[in-house]
């Protein structure tokens, strides 16, 4: 794998979540559909396949609210392995086509459909011809170094299926705060459950391994993305629960959110429990860095998710309601970053700097060295001189027109007031709001950032309706999915086209 400096040259990628991909089942998975788009990427030229965390997820289907934040999510797994494997039927998966939309994600039903699937699976291991190799193999996986993170996730979800699907601080104290008499009870009682939630991982993770071999050998990384914050209702809290900012019930103190801000007047209230990082900062960050080498197992290239957090983050009062009452407080700062590249040398990351950065923010991404973003989307200010319009911009920086978060570049341009469509299409060089998609583009393309990544909505220059995510919203968000047939041959050479002309095709 290149080393860090590679991240130097100039290259490009596309922004798309592994979900979103097209699929027969519901939901994009790490089936045909993944391998047709790393083939697609590599004919357009392109280097990186940015997509969101892959963890299990809870809270309002957020990949962003995973119960762990080392296993896998179940969901993306393809179906169809375990007809290869035989381990089900043809038949079996037809469910799966059933009251499914084909333009997104019906997080209910796939729930209900690929759980009972993935038990039947599991359950019929013994069927399967391959049963010798794939029970060694489980079983290697089950032992390998750095797999503590199973054994408690596992045992996690077999309690929450228990517990009817309950956080776990409405647990039985015993085992809510894992006393050792409780965790061998429930941990024979539960056995059969534990080993499912474990073969689940062991495919997941071999499916995955798969997919990102396939997407090195044609020459794509992938850049991953890590959230600062675990959620609440994780295995990762509720396991080590010392790591975290927590009460002698293993209730939270204070939680992560946001200050209020010109995008909402009562900030964000994230609920994440926050770090005591001088605990952290006894053990060598010792848990950060297993996270961290686990991470890059996964991906190529790491983007940090709100970066400014590690130099202050805001604390809000568990109970509140809204973010407006809270306070800032120091984070480990450049030590922990320090640490890393000591212990796992020099790495390729990204640092999620969006949002307002005081000096002491600014000043640890430029110490560690990482690329900053760029967001076309927050340059546009008739009044004003962005950091974020382009002729702003160093080399060592990652342009997007948009992110996950970000609507699309098409309805983004709509939504703005008549003064700042002005300024675009100036700034542009256009004269109508057809060329704004486009030209857009090509002002991430010709900008001096090393690395160039649009969402894949814009280049199909798709409206609102394909939209990711709207922050501090439920419902409605992380269920955007591709249509079948729309990467065409015209699309790649187009992509091509920019990669070539901005000298940021994908080298060999």
């Amino acid at each position: 794998m290149a080393n860090k400096d590679d991240m130097k040259k100039r290259a490009c990628g596309v922004l798309l979540p592994v979900f979103s991909l097209p699929s027969k089942y519901g939901i994009g998975a790490f089936s045909k559909d993944a391998y047709d788009f790393i083939d697609f990427l590599q004919k357009a030229g392109q280097k990186y396949w940015q997509i969101l965390p892959l963890g299990p997820t809870g809270y309002g289907d957020s990949p962003y609210q995973s119960f762990s934040t080392f296993a896998g999510n179940p969901y993306l797994i393809d179906p169809e392995y375990f007809v290869k494997k035989g381990m089900l039927t043809t038949a079996d998966l037809e469910i799966l086509k059933s009251d499914v939309p084909s333009d997104e994600v019906d997080y209910k039903t796939i729930e209900g459909h690929k759980n009972a699937l993935l038990k039947k699976a599991f359950l019929n291991m013994d069927q399967s011809p391959e049963s010798k190799k794939i029970k060694e193999d489980f079983e290697k996986f089950k032992k390998s170094a750095g797999k503590k993170w199973l054994s408690d996730y596992a045992l996690f979800m077999a309690l929450k299926d228990m517990y009817g699907g309950r956080s776990w601080n409405t647990w039985d104290e015993s085992i809510r705060l894992r006393k050792k008499e409780a965790l061998e009870t429930y941990g024979n009682k539960l056995v059969k459950d534990v080993e499912f939630y474990s073969f689940v991982q062991f495919v997941f993770y071999e499916q995955w391994t798969a997919l990102k071999k396939y997407a090195n050998k044609s020459g794509i990384e992938i850049i991953g993305d890590i959230p600062i914050y675990v959620a609440f209702d994780s295995s990762d809290t509720w396991a080590n629960p010392e790591l975290f900012l927590l009460d002698k019930d293993n209730m939270p103190i204070e939680v992560a959110g946001c200050p209020p801000d010109a995008f909402s007047k009562t900030g964000q209230l994230w609920g994440n429990p926050l770090y005591r990082w001088d605990y952290h900062k006894k053990t060598g960050y010792k848990w950060w860095l297993e996270r961290i080498e686990h991470c890059y197992k996964l991906y190529d290239v790491l983007r940090i998710d709100h970066f400014r957090g590690f130099d202050e983050y805001y604390a809000i009062p568990f109970g509140n309601s809204t973010a407006e009452i809270g306070k800032w407080r120091k984070g480990p700062g450049y030590d922990l970053f320090d640490t890393m590249k000591k212990k796992l040398g020099e790495k390729k990351v990204i640092a999620e700097d969006l949002g307002f950065l005081t000096p002491s923010v600014l000043k640890l991404v430029k110490k560690t060295g990482y690329p900053g973003m760029k967001v076309l989307h927050f340059a546009f200010d008739a009044e004003g001189d962005s950091d974020y319009l382009p002729h702003n911009y160093i080399s060592n920086t990652v342009v997007y027109t948009g992110t996950h978060d970000n609507d699309t570049t098409k309805s983004w341009y709509k939504s703005l007031n008549r003064a700042d469509r002005k300024f675009v299409r100036d700034y542009l060089g256009v004269s109508s709001a057809k060329q704004v998609v486009s030209a857009l583009i090509r002002a991430a393309f010709s900008s001096v950032s090393d690395t160039a990544i649009i969402p894949m909505q814009d280049y199909l220059e798709l409206d609102g309706s394909a939209r990711i995510n709207i922050p501090s919203t439920l419902g409605g968000n992380w269920k955007w999915r591709m249509e079948e047939d729309v990467l065409t041959d015209e699309l790649a050479e187009r992509m091509y086209g920019y990669a070539k002309t901005f000298r940021r095709v994908r080298e060999g």
